[in-house]
């Protein structure tokens, strides 16, 4: 787990996730009807290049895999939660599509993710995506130096509830900085007395998953795409944070 104190590591970090937000920003430009999720992957790297940066998933190889992540992008659509893996297939009206992606810049790692609607969706969709972005807005919120990551996890889960909306619990967020996943395990549910306390220059990744059916998960043959096992859809937001002597500073923006 990397703990940031030094002034110049606290500008890079900052600066990664400047550099991650304006490209995901960009890219979710570019989600509309007819587009490839391919066509977004190739355009987020030409993004990430431009920007002097590398793609923190490309050619990463995460615990339990069997190869190295293909792909700059996670593209999932309705029903895939995580880790969709970029492929000619077209994004078509009414679909809910999540853009997650990590990025390197000089060795500070930084991870982000947001669902969106492509053209019209109907309520109870948009009230998923709503909630799904208010649980991690609450999570950050109840960020407080010296109390421990299960504040964070207590919040998310509460909005999820009131929502209507069921949590994913087998996937969390993590550390990072140092490394695309590192310590602490960050998950969207628990108490105030679970896990390690958080302490100023710690960067953690805060990313709840909601769905609208019963939130368990299965894996698709590609070894990475995770699906709702009940085929209800998902949404998925997340924002890298630093943890600092008064509270937090949110590294990533919409």
């Amino acid at each position: 787990m990397a703990v940031f104190t030094k002034k110049e590591d606290l500008e890079l970090i900052r600066e990664s996730g400047k550099k991650l937000s304006k490209i995901l920003m960009e890219v979710k430009k570019k989600v509309k009807a007819g587009v490839s999720t391919l066509e977004l992957d190739i355009f987020a790297q030409e993004l990430i290049k431009k920007e002097g940066a590398v793609p923190a998933f490309l050619d990463y190889t995460p615990d339990g895999a069997d190869y190295p992540y293909p792909s700059a992008l996670c593209v999932s659509i309705n029903e895939e939660i995580v880790h969709g893996i970029p492929s000619n297939k077209v994004l078509k009206e009414g679909d809910i599509v999540t853009i997650d992606l990590g990025l390197n810049y000089k060795g500070y790692f930084t991870d982000m993710a947001v669902t969106l609607g492509v053209g019209k969706i109907p309520k109870e969709l948009s009230n998923l995506l709503s909630t799904t972005k208010k649980s991690l807005d609450d999570g950050i919120k109840a960020i407080v130096p010296g109390k421990r990551v299960g504040v964070i996890g207590q919040a998310v889960s509460k909005t999820a509830k009131k929502g209507g909306f069921s949590l994913v619990q087998d996937l969390s967020g993590h550390g990072v900085g140092r490394a695309v996943h590192e310590e602490p395990f960050v998950p969207n549910w628990g108490s105030e007395n679970d896990g390690p306390k958080l302490v100023p220059g710690m960067v953690i990744a805060i990313e709840p998953m909601l769905t609208t059916g019963n939130g368990k998960i299965s894996t698709l043959k590609d070894g990475y795409t995770i699906v709702s096992k009940d085929g209800e859809l998902s949404a998925h937001f997340e924002h890298t944070v630093l943890i600092t002597e008064k509270g937090f500073e949110v590294l990533t923006k919409y």
